[in-house]
C-alpha cells in the first residue's frame, strides 16, 4: 500500500468502512462454473489471479514500448498508438490469446464474442487533476445499445501495485445500480458518474476496494459494476487494457464494432 490513496486529486478515505481489499477467487472455486457465476452475482466481479502467461503479457508491453518510446511528439505517439498498435495483428492476438478467449467461453456456456473497440490506458507517474485517472462509472452507461450481459475484462499490462494507479471497484455498487436502472432512474449519457470516489463512497456507504496486480492477472467485472482507477503515484507508467467479451447470440452494441479512438465519441 502507499501512504495516501488519491484518483484524480482527490483523497480516498482509508477508515475500516471505505476502504478494503480487492479478494480473489480461490483456487477451490476456478474450475467450477456455477459457483463463479454466483460469485459473480454477488460481488460483480472476478478476480483471476494469473490466469494468463506473465511472460505473453511482459511481451506485449515490450512490443508496446518498443513502438511509443520512439515517439518524439504527441502526433507521432498518436500514430503509433492509433495507427499501429491498437489496429494491429499483436494486440488482436493478445486480447484474444487461448487462455482468455477460452476461459469466456467456458464462462459463458457458448461461443464468445470480442468487441472491436478495444481499450489501452497509460498513465505517467505523477500525472494528477481530474480527468487523468479513469473516473467512477459503470460499463452500461456506454453500451446501452446491446445486452446488459456483457462482461469487461480489466488486464494490467505489466505489474499494477496500489500505487501504480490500478483499478478500484465499489463494494455491491452493481445491487444498488440493477435496481435503480430497473426503476428508470439512471438513463445518464455515456459519460462517468464523478471523480470524486469519496464522495460517491459515502453517497452509496461502501467501501473502495483495491489490491496489487501482478502480470498475468484479470479482473472480470459486469457492466453495473462501479469502478474507477487510483493515481499513479509510482515511478513507472501504468499499462492495461479494457476489452468486453459477450455470447455471440446475444445483442451487441454497433458502436463497439470499430477500433478505438480517442475521438470516437465515446
Amino acid at each position: 500500500m502507499v501512504g495516501v490513496l488519491t484518483s484524480n486529486g482527490y483523497v480516498l478515505d482509508e477508515s475500516a468502512h471505505r476502504l478494503g481489499s480487492l479478494s480473489a477467487v480461490p483456487d477451490r472455486e476456478r474450475g467450477d462454473r456455477v459457483l463463479l457465476r454466483e460469485r459473480l452475482r454477488q460481488d460483480g466481479y472476478l478476480f483471476l489471479r494469473g490466469l494468463l502467461d506473465p511472460e505473453v503479457v511482459l511481451g506485449f508491453r515490450r512490443y508496446y514500448f518498443s513502438l511509443t518510446e520512439a515517439a518524439t511528439d504527441r502526433a507521432s505517439y498518436r500514430q503509433a498508438l492509433f495507427g499501429e498498435i491498437v489496429p494491429g495483428a499483436e494486440y488482436a492476438a493478445f486480447c484474444a490469446q487461448p487462455a482468455l478467449r477460452g476461459w469466456f467461453e467456458w464462462f459463458l456456456g457458448g461461443k464468445p464474442f470480442l468487441h472491436k473497440r478495444k481499450i489501452i490506458r497509460q498513465t505517467a507517474p505523477g500525472e494528477g487533476g481530474i480527468g487523468t485517472a479513469t473516473q467512477a462509472h459503470y460499463d452500461l452507461l456506454y453500451l446501452r445499445e446491446g445486452t446488459d450481459q456483457v462482461l469487461s475484462a480489466w488486464i494490467p499490462i505489466g505489474d499494477c501495485p496500489v500505487a501504480r494507479g490500478g483499478l478500484t471497484y465499489l463494494e455491491g455498487s452493481h445491487h444498488r445500480v440493477l435496481e435503480d436502472e430497473a426503476r428508470g432512474l439512471l438513463k445518464r449519457p455515456a459519460a462517468s458518474i464523478t471523480a470524486d470516489l469519496p464522495a460517491l463512497a459515502d453517497q452509496y456507504d461502501a467501501r473502495w476496494l483495491v489490491t496489487d496486480y501482478a502480470a498475468g492477472d484479470v479482473v472480470i467485472h459486469t457492466a453495473h459494476t462501479v469502478h474507477a482507477a487510483l493515481d499513479n503515484v509510482s515511478r513507472s507508467i501504468r499499462l492495461s487494457t479494457d476489452i468486453r467479451y459477450q455470447l455471440s447470440t446475444t445483442p451487441t452494441d454497433p458502436r463497439w464494432q470499430s477500433h478505438w479512438h480517442d475521438h470516437d465519441g465515446l
